[in-house]
């Protein structure tokens, strides 16, 4: 990150201090703008403005407001916050506010981008028709991931979301990947890293990282420094690029802290009224742009007290397309959701896509239905007892998050698992899926191959006699 550190105005009388915000007053200053806080002690910090009340500005201090004076220097810089975009970052880890954490070379003379610009015109976007293939087979079955699509992962904690997020990072059909941590302690970090240095995707990923140690408006910048990479990529690069966030509710918490320190009123649970508002701009960045590439954005949304009606979950429901929720260790087949999968289910996947995942789930469903009435003893049918096994063999070949598997591979696994419990007529399926996909059974192959005979004995003609007329 740079700046212009020419000053427009200087001033040296901070009105008051509070937490990590400072106000004073100032005229020709705008929303967003950068400055530069000098300490009486000559240490320095950038700030940013995030409120106007007629001249007295609010602004936000990286480094905190521990040990600021009041006879401290801002200079406002008259330009709002930037991140540098280039190849040069990939593979590269930057904290929040820009600077590199990882150790490697500056990047300081590298091109820069704005953060935080507005959403794209709707006429440049394109209806989502593709399908980002993560290998997990309960979002490529049953819930795709779409290109272009925003999607959260609701969980709580001790759910292993981060486990989730890092294995759809590293096995999705992406060009470019790009990760935002949002008050990650230090393990959570070394595991997201480690996972995408090991699985040889850390070339091809920027990675966005506020711990929870760092200054709380770092936390704030973070998605919006990442999104305005994603977006530089897939517009200036033609990149299929994959945004993974985590965690949201770190960062309206963020927010939630900062309104209160700025004396705002509350509005639901202590958050601020414009939560949905924040929450939006953010996710609306995901784009499949006209004659270019995409932005997908993945985030984590943990529920405090696994209560969905949290404002943060329910507020994100209303703006994303649906949401994978992990709920005992696995993504719930029933809570789960993705609203655009019907524009690639049986499109750019197999014919059989659809018809297997309605079956699948049905089946699943009546599963469970079949082991609530074994546990309360009550008597079972030979169809009941299909459906256990078929339960059994769902849970292990499909519910696990850890397994990995291709869309191909998966539905090839559903039909032999259908076979192995059900009988064809049992299905309820189109029969010609059901004759093209159904594995054959033992003495099965060799009665396909007699009525062939048959077919092809009655469909030919008798040979014409001599002298007959055609």
């Amino acid at each position: 990150m740079t700046f212009d550190l020419q000053p427009l105005v200087r001033h040296t009388r901070i009105q008051e201090i509070v937490g990590d915000v400072i106000r004073l007053r100032a005229k020709g200053v705008a929303l967003g703008d950068m400055a530069e806080v000098e300490n009486t002690d000559g240490e320095s910090s950038l700030a940013r403005v995030i409120g106007l009340e007629r001249d007295v500005v609010s602004l936000q201090v990286f480094a905190g407001g521990k040990g600021l004076s009041t006879n401290a220097t801002v200079k406002f810089l008259g330009r709002s916050l930037d991140v540098v975009y280039s190849p040069n970052i990939l593979g590269r880890i930057f904290r929040g506010s820009g600077t590199p954490l990882d150790g490697g070379p500056d990047l300081t003379s590298d091109p820069h981008v704005k953060v935080g610009g507005p959403t794209v015109n709707p006429v440049m976007r394109v209806m989502p028709t593709k399908m980002i293939e993560t290998r997990v087979p309960m979002i490529d079955l049953f819930n795709c991931l779409v290109e272009s699509q925003k999607i959260p992962i609701f969980s709580v904690a001790g759910e292993p979301h981060g486990e989730l997020l890092a294995r759809i990072g590293f096995q999705a059909d992406a060009d470019v990947l790009v990760f935002g941590g949002l008050g990650l302690i230090f393990d959570d970090y070394h595991f997201f890293r480690t996972a995408f240095e090991e699985h040889g995707v850390f070339g091809r990923t920027v990675m966005f990282v506020n711990q929870a140690s760092d200054p709380l408006v770092e936390r704030l910048l973070v998605p919006d420094m990442a999104l305005a990479v994603a977006e530089k990529f897939a517009v200036e690069e033609n990149k299929r690029v994959l945004v993974l966030l985590t965690d949201m509710t770190a960062y309206a918490d963020a927010m939630k802290e900062i309104g209160v320190a700025q004396e705002r009123i509350p509005a639901v649970r202590g958050y601020m009224g414009d939560l949905y508002t924040q929450l939006a701009q953010r996710y609306e960045k995901a784009c499949d742009f006209k004659g270019a590439g995409s932005v997908t954005i993945l985030t984590v949304t943990t529920m405090p007290g696994d209560d969905v009606t949290h404002p943060v979950p329910d507020n994100t429901g209303y703006i994303t397309e649906g949401q994978f929720y992990l709920h005992g260790g696995i993504i719930d087949p029933f809570g789960s959701l993705s609203r655009l999968k019907q524009h690639v289910i049986g499109k750019s996947t197999r014919e059989d896509h659809s018809q297997v995942m309605n079956t699948m789930i049905r089946f699943y469903s009546e599963a469970v239905e079949a082991q609530r009435k074994q546990a309360m003893a009550f008597e079972l049918s030979p169809f009941d007892h299909k459906l256990l096994k078929y339960g059994d063999l769902f849970r292990k070949r499909f519910l696990d998050i850890r397994v990995s598997m291709g869309v191909i591979e998966a539905l090839d696994l559903c039909w032999q698992t259908l076979g192995e419990c059900f009988e064809p007529n049992e299905l309820l399926m189109k029969q010609h899926l059901i004759d093209k996909y159904f594995p054959n059974r033992p003495g099965q192959t060799e009665r396909a191959d007699e009525s062939d005979e048959i077919e092809q004995e009655v469909a030919e003609p008798p040979p014409a006699s001599e002298g007959s007329s055609p």
